[in-house]
């Protein structure tokens, strides 16, 4: 066999027919063409046609065959695959079993995915993509919390910051909690209105469950909670939850907790949780509101007292929407909860049974395993018993006449008499006989 002493042995003198090269022999065969072989030593070296060799000097490296072009079982659905691909969120497996369903058109996972790959890079560049838009002052306040560990003391401590911002100024407020429940967002809300000396029109929040109920990402359906739409309405704002999986609908927010994480809080040590507290609040003066922001290139309070202020809506003068306040309680024998010296009848199958008792509003609330049992009117006296009277159905009337209203106030009940069996000691002694 002759041998090159270049190349190393030759694979044959006679001509080959057109072969499909791999990356790395291509690379090899660009070499030697720099080094002055010709197309005919190229062909003979690498066991192929002189055109292969030509056509891949031509396109200067490594290009696939263009080989026949077959017909799919997919050609001409490109449009239907799109449309299907999207609408279920770049899933291909169930565009697959959307295929077989409907068209009568069985193919593999991987015939699918092939189809859909362009579309798959226009998903996961529409999911990236924001549209960033300016809401008009006094329109909405985005509100969210982060969670963090903060050195409090000699330990570190779970801290939740609630962060809200202004749509327009981007002016922010933050507050400290031991927690995100919801009388956390409500506490932090009433806070940022104080701070701003008004309210928005909206307020747009994430979908925490403290507040939504249910959001369906495909209708947009929302349900908020009950409490929160109260709250809303008490303080005259509407409600916004922003899409599900699409937190950048609340971008200003996002950005807002982040930077409250790393600018004010982060590296920093504090001796009590009132240091904590005071340090926010010099933050926000001196730091927060005062620096350029990126945006909108100016100071946040600069525009906020320029657009902003007057814009919201003035607080009037109201007091908080009442303190909120969950308590778990047992149900005694009488078919009551205490609350405050208070008893509040709950229905009596329940007795001996432990129940969450919220109180807020002027109202309490009773819930046991996740349903509403009870609810009252909350009483401002001490010692009475407030008793709704369909609580007793099936028992003995809770005292009241069978004619009387369906609730009823009673005051507590006077000390019970002494039992019977206290008797004389006289008796005692004839019966048993002696004397003490």
């Amino acid at each position: 066999m002759e041998v090159d002493p270049v190349a190393g042995p030759l694979r044959g003198l006679e001509p080959r027919r057109e072969v499909m090269l791999e990356p790395d022999e291509v690379a090899a065969m660009m070499r030697l063409h720099r080094l002055g072989w010709g197309t005919r030593r190229l062909a003979q070296q690498f066991g192929c046609s002189r055109t292969t060799v030509r056509r891949y000097i031509a396109a200067g490296g490594w290009q696939p065959f263009a080989g026949a072009q077959r017909g799919g079982k997919l050609d001409g659905l490109e449009a239907w695959l799109r449309e299907r691909f999207q609408r279920h969120r770049g899933n291909a497996d169930v565009v697959r079993q959307d295929l077989e369903r409907e068209r009568a058109i069985k193919v593999s996972l991987r015939t699918v995915e092939r189809a859909v790959r362009p579309y798959r890079r226009e998903l996961a560049a529409a999911a990236r993509a924001t549209l960033r838009f300016e809401t008009p002052p006094g329109r909405q306040l985005q509100i969210d919390f982060g969670e963090t560990r903060v050195p409090i003391g000699d330990a570190p401590e779970r801290v939740f910051l609630f962060v809200a911002t202004l749509g327009h100024s981007r002016r922010p407020y933050t507050q400290a909690f031991r927690h995100q429940r919801q009388s956390a967002w409500f506490a932090g809300m009433e806070a940022a209105f104080r701070h701003f000396g008004g309210v928005t029109e909206e307020v747009l929040l994430d979908n925490p469950k403290a507040l939504v109920l249910h959001h369906d990402a495909a209708t947009r359906e929302v349900r908020f909670h009950p409490r929160l739409l109260a709250f809303a309405r008490y303080w005259g704002f509407r409600p916004r939850a922003c899409a599900p999986y699409r937190a950048r609908t609340k971008g200003k927010d996002e950005r807002g907790v982040g930077y409250v994480k790393r600018n004010a809080v982060a590296g920093h040590r504090f001796a009590s949780w009132d240091g904590l507290e005071a340090h926010l609040a010099w933050w926000l003066r001196e730091i927060a509101d005062r620096r350029v922001h990126g945006t909108t290139g100016e100071p946040p309070l600069e525009r906020f007292a320029r657009d902003e202020a007057t814009a919201l809506r003035p607080l009037g003068g109201r007091p908080p929407f009442g303190q909120v306040r969950d308590l778990v309680r047992k149900v005694q024998s009488d078919c009551a909860v205490e609350v405050d010296t208070n008893s509040y009848s709950v229905p009596w199958r329940l007795i001996g049974e432990s129940v969450q008792v919220t109180v807020s509003g002027g109202r309490v609330h009773v819930h046991h395993a996740g349903r509403l049992v009870a609810e009252h009117a909350e009483a401002t006296g001490r010692r009475l018993r407030i008793v709704e009277r369909s609580h007793f159905a099936g028992v003995a009337s809770p005292g009241a006449g069978s004619g009387g209203p369906a609730a009823a106030v009673v005051r507590a009940p006077l000390p019970a008499p002494a039992p019977e069996l206290l008797r004389c000691l006289s008796e005692y002694e004839a019966v048993a006989g002696g004397g003490w």
